[in-house]
């Protein structure tokens, strides 16, 4: 603890300089002399082309400290302006402006700037066009100033936030976007006329030539905690410091020393009996500092071969999380040529390696990397060793393609297992709105990359065809400002000729004049094979089911907001003879612009739902579910926070019987026991948060949660009311963190 504190007191004294722009909020005519100036907005959110509704420039300056942008939105008294109060990382829908910069201007990454019109900000890399990861938070200056016609916001992002490379003859060509949200309307108007919603969008960025400057950083972050389980009645302390060394765009070096890797947000509950695993984000700020380098997707919903929730996740032998000693990540590059090394080392016996190397070189409109991970994992005597090559081709504006092809060599136990697995995507804009989308994967049953990585399943080909059509020309008193219209058929086999799928999606996204989002689906499906339900126990076959999904999401009117979700769905042994149901609806209440409350239910109702028990012997439940989430956001200042966040669950699962899957794939009833039961689970999270200077924080966190299941059923509403009562864990977390930029 001494150490941490000296560290603290001598590293204070080295501040960085002032600024050559003044970041307050105000133009200054001076300041900004030599700015390119841009007026030309254009209508994006509905993506018509139009110039914006509501007049906006900005001006973009490169200087010795960092890349200047400035903007203008004139918003007069006429038009409602959104004064909530936000905290970092914000999602709500309020007035705001975006800067994205490619600091390469080669449409492979981009880091995204928010800032909401009273000071809130937001900031993320975008990656394959249009893939934004939020985890991430940058070190960079903001200030907003407001008056009768509208408001001001100046920022400034330092050249060394991200990786570059190496500039020729003293200039450096970068790609920009710019946009302004009306937080009422919804209306988004950027420059260039891009959007995130078609499948070129790094790619369009406009260039801009700046001169080339170069920054060197060393930030040291120490860190200091203090948990006290009141469960256990225990106590734990830690320090430790995160290191960040920039001695130029070229290289740069994260290192962790005794590592805190605990995530101090909470995590939503979840509830799952299926045989696939629950992907969770990671805000663990090692992980989220230049990551997008490894950003090696599958093109397979939230799939990736660098999964850094497995470091410090689970430990092999069963006893906990496990902790890590140190970690450290290099990032560079050569020319067009970028690399990244990543590797952790966690402690004890059970402890596990991980390690990865990536690389990617950029030629013309073509892109061509690997990507090599290895664990090692003396506990269960296994190491497992994937290698993954992608390509990324544009050969027209309108023509985007995306192959990857991954291999994964297992040992364990003194035998090696081997397999493959590949992905193809491509993308045509047709014009007039529409587009086409194909894609195709492969993925081998003995494929393996989830020891770092993460595959929901394997052992499956895949193939879809869809086409688009976005409409924005809806008559003036529609209360939609657009329409964007899908159709899509695809087909699903496992590696071994088993259907399993053969769907027809019709779906809509819609945005509304007054900022809402809609969105309606429908699913009908084909009778096919379960492969995974009985754990490789053999596959059930089931009948033809569907499934009707409702989404609306409503930014505040007044004093309200809320969140709408609704399903029907068919499925089970009973196809669509029985259909059940789900509804979540969360209004929000805003009693000020710094203080809002939000409570609501999530009930679901499923007459066939199947769950297995062991071997081929599978349940027949008639389940229901009923799930709080509650709690309250106070933005008590600019630099301070209070956030409570509560949910409970309980499902009653009241057993209709027990099948046995046969060898031909029916399911034929059994007279072996099968018992109800109900599940219960609480997460309860009271957060305060501090900001002492820029990525530096006190948080003091309590945190009381817990899960159980009983092996009876019994009312819905019981079982719900007794998962308050739930005490596995109750912990008070103290921690302290202080960035020293040097």
């Amino acid at each position: 603890m001494r150490l941490a504190c000296l560290l603290f007191v001598t590293l204070a004294a080295l501040s960085t300089p002032a600024l050559a722009v003044d970041i307050d909020g105000h133009l200054g005519a001076d300041e900004w002399r030599g700015a390119r100036h841009i007026t030309d907005f254009r209508q994006t959110q509905p993506l018509t082309g139009k110039p914006g509704s509501l007049p906006t420039e900005a001006w973009i300056l490169a200087t010795p400290k960092g890349l200047a942008v400035a903007f203008r939105c004139v918003q007069p008294p006429g038009v409602p302006r959104t004064h909530q109060r936000v905290q970092r990382d914000f999602e709500d829908q309020v007035d705001r402006v975006n800067v994205m910069v490619d600091f390469n201007g080669d449409g492979r990454t981009g880091y995204d700037f928010v800032v909401s019109s009273t000071g809130g900000i937001n900031d993320a890399v975008v990656t394959n066009e249009n893939q934004f990861n939020k985890d991430w938070d940058g070190n960079w200056r903001h200030a907003v100033s407001e008056d009768a016609e509208g408001w001001t916001v100046e920022i400034l992002i330092p050249w060394y936030i991200a990786p570059m490379h190496t500039a020729r003859d003293g200039k450096r060509t970068i790609g920009v976007y710019l946009d302004r949200v009306t937080g009422s309307t919804g209306e988004r108007d950027s420059w260039p006329a891009a959007s995130f919603t078609l499948p070129r969008f790094l790619s369009e960025f406009g260039k801009v030539e700046v001169p080339q400057y170069s920054q060197s950083l060393l930030a040291v972050t120490p860190y200091v905690s203090g948990l006290y389980d009141n469960v256990r009645g225990r106590s734990h302390f830690q320090e430790g410091a995160d290191l960040l060394w920039k001695p130029s765009g070229q290289f740069q070096l994260t290192a962790a020393l005794h590592p805190d890797f605990g995530q101090v947000e909470s995590d939503d509950l979840v509830v799952n009996f299926s045989a696939t695993e629950t992907y969770v984000s990671d805000k663990r700020p090692f992980f989220t500092e230049n990551q997008g380098i490894f950003d090696f997707s599958l093109l397979d919903d939230y799939s990736q071969l660098v999964y850094t929730r497995r470091v410090g996740g689970p430990s092999d032998d069963g006893l906990g999380a496990a902790d890590i000693n140190a970690a450290v990540k290099l990032n560079g590059s050569f020319g067009t040529t970028s690399y990244g090394v990543l590797a952790a080392d966690e402690d004890g016996a059970a402890g596990r390696f991980f390690g990865a190397a990536r690389v990617i070189h950029d030629f013309g409109e073509q892109s061509l990397g690997m990507l090599l991970t290895r664990v090692d994992r003396p506990w269960l005597d296994r190491e497992a060793s994937v290698l993954g090559v992608d390509h990324h081709w544009r050969p027209t504006p309108q023509l985007t393609i995306a192959t990857n092809v991954v291999g994964s060599d297992i040992l364990q136990s003194g035998t090696h297992t081997r397999d493959s697995g590949g992905t193809v995507i491509a993308d045509y804009e047709m014009g007039d709105g529409w587009r086409q989308q194909w894609l195709g994967m492969h993925f081998g049953d003995r494929l393996q990359v989830n020891d770092f990585g993460y595959l929901e399943r394997n052992n499956f080909n895949y193939g879809h065809w869809e086409v688009r059509k976005r409409n924005t020309a809806l008559p003036a008193g529609s209360a939609y400002s657009s329409h964007e219209w899908r159709f899509r058929i695809d087909a699903l086999d496992n590696d071994h000729g088993l259907r399993l799928r053969r769907q027809l999606r019709l779906r809509r996204n819609s945005d509304l004049r007054n900022g809402a989002t809609e969105m309606v689906q429908l699913n009908i499906n084909s009778a096919g094979w379960d492969d995974l339900l009985t754990r490789g126990n053999g596959a059930l076959f089931l009948p033809p089911s569907l499934d009707l999904v409702y989404e609306r999401i409503s930014p505040r009117h007044g004093d309200w907001a809320f969140k709408l979700d609704a399903e029907v769905v068919s499925g089970g042994l009973g196809g669509n003879r029985q259909l059940g149901y789900d509804v979540k609806f969360i209004p929000t209440y805003f009693i000020s612009d710094a203080f809002s409350v939000y409570a609501g239910p999530y009930y679901e109702h499923l007459p066939d739902w199947l769950v297995w028990q062991h071997d081929n012997l599978i349940g027949r439940y008639d389940e229901h579910t009923l799930q709080l989430d509650a709690g309250f956001d106070w933005t008590i200042d600019s630099r301070q926070e209070l956030r409570v966040k509560l949910q409970a669950i309980g499902l009653d699962a009241g057993v209709r019987g027990g099948y046995r899957v046969q060898a031909n794939g029916r399911a034929v009833a059994s007279n072996e026991p099968v018992d109800g039961f109900g599940v219960r689970n609480l997460g309860l999270q009271i957060r305060y948060r501090y900001e002492l200077a820029p990525l530096s924080y006190l948080y003091v966190v309590y945190g009381r949660g817990g899960y159980a299941m009983d092996g009876y059923a019994r009312r819905t509403s019981d079982v719900f009311d007794r998962s308050f009562a739930l005490r596995d864990d109750e912990q008070l977390l103290v921690k302290l963190s202080y960035r020293f930029d040097i």
